[in-house]
């Protein structure tokens, strides 16, 4: 989709359901004309059908007279409508000869097939949304939790859109109060006091979304969690018991694991990506040996390690020496877990967690523990608006090292015209994040990662 040379009139059409057999399919259209174009194609009368109210009809081609699928339809007049233009949605049986069928008579009858991200991006450029809100249009879709869900639904109803209005009204408050300045010599007019205060709490407030991205991205992309151990401590046990199925092999031979397996858990609404890896131990044959090679791999890239000890044996040397260490292998943390605590004797090590994977015993706290490591460098948890985009947060950077300049202009008494000139970089990026400013090759990045039917 080219936005420098677009017409954004013309009617688009695109299945807005996944292309696979289902009860019911939806396709929408878009554009000025939509509802007299569709209306000679149904046996009824779209042109005079109430607005967001659905008909019941049969779509039928006038060229074959061919009955195409028995469909409700229901026109949105502008600017009523989720793209702010006129629309019309159908919605048929989801067989996709049949779906397949309709589309390739609308775009017979004047519509094209829309790109990726074109309602949405219709949306946007007819003020029905901003950029904050467009953007998490996506991230609802492509949301792995519940929490992240909310998360981005918050961003939708406008939380951070008006954040980012609020930081742009105080800096055009301030950039008038220094126009007024420029316009104004000294001796004419008695300089109004420079507004330190606001700055301040502009600065705080950038500050405070900056710092959330790392919850925001935690939410939106996940963590890797890995757990490794020697062979036999109770790994795949584990495993299952944070699946909650019975999806690795557990057996008392030592090397059952010989490659990693992987699944995508909720831990508290947080999307965790969690690896079972094979039993770090002497290798016996060139298939365990390549097993162990991946789980080292698997392990570098861990944003947490759980080192799985076995509570019912006494530990090895190098489990010894690993608890000696400060920090784990790879980049991330670690907890230690003392699995089979429900068979032991004795006393867990210091800063392990007791826990039994068969019994369950200890599971939360092992939990807890997990959740406090990942959150452990923020404090913005129950934040109200979260930025998970690395666009906003590199424009709010901008905007918060905008708003130190001034600040510090101000405290080496430079004059106005220079203040006024860092302040109109502050809203620039604020004006970018929702999308006031915006460029061409910005915003063909942005939707193309929409799905089609959005």
């Amino acid at each position: 989709m080219n936005h420098e040379n677009y017409d954004p009139d013309d009617r688009i059409a695109a299945l807005a359901t996944p292309w696979a057999e289902s009860a019911i399919a939806v396709i929408r259209t878009s554009g000025q004309g939509s509802i007299e174009v569709l209306s000679p194609l149904i046996k009824a009368d779209l042109v005079n059908q109430e607005s967001r109210k659905m008909l019941y009809t049969t779509l039928k081609d006038p060229q074959s007279g061919e009955s195409l699928d028995e469909i409700m339809i229901v026109p949105f007049r502008a600017p009523g409508s989720y793209t702010g233009q006129e629309s019309v949605e159908l919605y048929c049986h989801g067989s996709l000869p049949g779906v397949q069928k309709i589309l390739n008579l609308l775009f017979r009858s004047g519509f094209r097939q829309a790109s990726p991200g074109e309602f949405t991006f219709r949306a946007f450029i007819h003020g029905k949304m901003d950029l904050t809100r467009a953007e998490a249009v996506q991230e609802i879709i492509s949301s792995k939790t519940g929490k992240a869900q909310s998360l981005a639904l918050n961003r939708l109803s406008g939380v951070l859109e008006k954040r980012i209005n609020h930081f742009k009204d105080s800096a055009t408050g301030m950039a008038a109060l220094f126009a007024i300045q420029l316009d104004y010599p000294d001796d004419e007019v008695e300089s109004p006091p420079l507004p330190l205060k606001e700055i301040e709490e502009i600065k705080n407030g950038l500050k405070e979304l900056i710092d959330s991205y790392r919850v925001g991205k935690i939410y939106q992309e996940g963590v890797v969690i890995v757990l490794a151990g020697r062979t036999n401590v109770g790994k795949s046990s584990l495993f299952n018991l944070f699946l909650k199925e019975d999806r690795s092999i557990v057996s008392d031979v030592h090397g059952t694991t010989r490659d990693y397996l992987e699944s995508w858990i909720s831990l508290g609404g947080i999307p965790v990506r969690l690896y079972d890896t094979a039993g770090l131990r002497k290798f016996e044959d060139s298939v365990e040996e390549e097993g162990i090679r991946r789980t080292r791999e698997v392990m570098e890239n861990a944003h947490i390690l759980i080192y799985v000890l076995d509570g019912s044996i006494d530990l090895s040397e190098e489990e010894e020496e690993m608890l000696a260490q400060s920090h784990p292998e790879g980049k991330g943390k670690r907890v230690v877990v003392w699995n089979k605590a429900d068979l032991s004797q004795n006393r867990a090590p210091a800063g392990a967690i007791p826990v039994s994977a068969v019994t369950g015993q200890g599971f939360t706290e092992l939990e807890d523990a997990l959740r406090l490591q990942i959150f452990a460098d923020t404090s913005q948890i129950g934040a109200e608006a979260v930025v998970d985009s690395l666009r906003q947060k590199e424009l709010l950077e901008r905007a918060f090292a905008g708003v130190v300049k001034v600040e510090e202009a101000i405290h080496n008494g430079l004059p106005v015209d220079v203040l006024a000139m860092d302040l109109h970089d502050v809203l620039q990026a604020l004006g970018e994040i929702t999308g006031e400013v915006s460029s061409s090759d910005i915003l063909e990045r942005m939707f193309s990662n929409f799905c089609v039917g959005k």
